[in-house]
């Protein structure tokens, strides 16, 4: 990883990850079993619950493939560290002007093609800085 290109985006729109991607040979689960995906998962979403905010929705994708993996699960975790070694000097910058506090939402009715549930997000914004 210390060697690879840093990524741009931690998650691409146009990757849709489903349990039907996962390993269906057992040499394929085997091989699987010996990746540390739930390891790195969890100290993504470590990261993310007290650092990283910007990869919440890209942990929440990936966090959902525990259980049964293939390469692309594997492939997107990847994706998200290389972000994180490209973004590790972002800060944010709230200035000192007026509070100016504003709010978004967003869903998704079509995100999770296996559990068939809608996926639904906010965030609040003091100054252009996202605070939840």
């Amino acid at each position: 990883m210390q060697n690879s290109k840093k990524g741009l985006l931690p998650y691409r729109y146009e990757i849709h990850l489903s349990k039907e991607q996962s390993s269906k040979t057992p040499q394929e689960v085997k091989d699987m079993r010996n990746i540390l995906y739930a390891s790195v998962v969890g100290s993504l979403v470590y990261t993310m619950s007290f650092t990283r905010p910007d990869i919440c929705y890209s942990v929440a994708m990936v966090s959902r493939y525990h259980s049964n993996l293939e390469l692309h699960h594997c492939t997107t975790v990847r994706n998200i560290l290389k972000y994180l070694r490209r973004a590790k000097y972002y800060m944010l910058m709230y200035g000192n002007k007026d509070l100016i506090l504003t709010g978004y939402t967003d869903s998704d009715l079509q995100s999770d093609k296996d559990a068939r549930k809608s996926t639904s997000g906010s965030v609040f914004t003091l100054n252009g800085g996202p605070i939840v």
